[in-house]
This record gives structure tokens, sequence and C-alpha cells, in this order.
């Protein structure tokens, strides 16, 4: 019993904590706290898809709504399918970075969670169906954003998304 409680304490009193272990405790990551309930301040979806060489990554349900917390991150999913909910209690702007930080993956010009840019290859970030240049941390989660980010090649210039009436 101890141990256990030993792990709590350091859990509970330690540094900043790498995103996955802030987030089994509920803490805060980039400054997106962990709350009781979903904040009705900001209420938007946006739409992810990462291709890894021309084959769909996973985006797990239950992003930021760690179960050991009992507490749901402002940014976060319910379901598989790459919908990303914002729903925050205060007025502030969010990032794709962001996102990636409460997923506890990396997101950067040669990352995106488990795609992972090789030699001679690239990623292509396409945002409401024109392509981004920039850093992908730095895309805006704004409504009804469609996010698609494609490691590889393969590349295709994706089909929009448009199925925004249940959200």
């Amino acid at each position: 019993m101890r141990r256990i409680e030993t792990l709590l304490l350091l859990l509970a009193t330690a540094a900043p904590l790498p995103a996955q272990l802030a987030q089994l405790a509920g803490r805060p990551v980039n400054g997106i706290t962990c709350d009781a309930g979903e904040g009705q301040r900001i209420h938007i979806h946006q739409h992810l898809v990462i291709y890894d060489r021309g084959k769909l990554v996973d985006i797990p349900a239950y992003i930021g709504i760690p179960q050991a917390a009992r507490c749901i991150y402002w940014l976060h999913t319910h379901t598989p399918d790459g919908f990303i909910h914002v729903e925050a209690p205060v007025d502030r702007s969010f990032t794709l970075g962001d996102f990636f930080a409460v997923w506890g993956q990396p997101l950067d010009r040669s990352h995106a969670a488990g795609a992972v840019v090789k030699k001679g290859e690239k990623m292509q970030v396409w945002v409401n169906g024109k392509q981004f240049t920039g850093d992908p941390s730095k895309v805006k989660l704004e409504r009804h954003s469609d996010i698609v980010i494609q490691v590889g090649p393969p590349y295709a210039k994706p089909p929009r998304f448009t199925d925004w009436k249940n959200l």
C-alpha cells in the first residue's frame, strides 16, 4: 500500500509531467485544464485525418478524457472518427498543437502522432481544402476546420469534409 501512496504523492507534487502522465493525473496541459464538466463559453468542432504513406492513422476516442481522473479537458474526442471537440469555459484560441499536447503525441514538420517523415519524404498539411505550409502545430482550431495531414508519398489533394449537420 505504501508504494501506491508514494506514487500518488509524487504525481500530485511533481513538476511538469509528460502530457500522457499529466492527463492520467488530470493536470493542466498547455494551460488547458481538466474540469468536472465540459465548458460552454466556446463550443466548436473540427475534423482531423492523418495519413501515413496512404494508410489512415487512428485518432482514438476519449483523448482528453482520462478515466482515472474523472474530468474532461477543453480539447477532447468522444469517438474514434477524428472529430475534435473544443468545449472551453474561457475565450481563448486553440491550435492543433494544443490538441496533440493533450493527446500526448508529437506534432511538428516531421511528426504527426505515429506518422514520421523519413529521408526523401515530406509532410503535407491541408486546412479547409487549402495547403498549409507552416508549422502544423500552429494550425488554428476554428469552427468546422477540416484538417488533413499526409506523410508520404503518396499524396493526394484530399476531398473536403462537409458533413457538419450533427456537430
